[in-house]
C-alpha cells in the first residue's frame, strides 16, 4: 500500500491485463483516515474492452506510515450515481433544523 495518500490507485493488473483501470480519483479526507471516491473501468473479458464507468468510495486507515484499506461502498451504475447526487443535493440545500 501506498504511504501518501495522493499515491493510492485502485488499479489492479493481472496476467499483464489491466483488469480495473483506474479513470479518475478525488480525495475527500485526509488524515489517519483517509476517504476516496474513485472513477474506473472494468476489463470485460468477453468483449476484450473497457466496460461503462463505475465509482467506488473507499476509506483507508494509516497505520505504520502505510495505508490500508478498510471499507468500500461501489456505486453499481450511473442511474444510482445520480440518485446519489440528488438526495445529498437536497440534504445540504435544507435549512439547518
Amino acid at each position: 500500500m501506498a504511504s501518501d495518500v495522493n499515491d493510492i490507485s485502485i488499479n489492479f493488473t493481472e496476467d499483464n491485463i489491466l483488469l480495473v483501470k483506474e479513470i479518475d480519483k478525488v480525495i475527500l479526507s485526509k488524515g489517519a483516515w483517509a476517504t476516496i471516491i474513485f472513477r474506473y473501468r472494468q476489463w470485460d473479458k468477453k468483449n476484450e474492452k473497457y466496460g461503462e464507468d463505475r465509482y467506488t468510495i473507499r476509506r483507508y486507515q494509516k497505520r505504520n506510515n502505510e495505508y490500508s484499506q478498510k471499507s468500500k461502498f461501489n456505486i453499481s451504475s450511473r442511474d444510482q450515481a445520480g440518485k446519489i447526487i440528488d438526495a445529498l443535493r437536497n440534504w445540504i440545500q435544507e435549512p439547518d433544523a
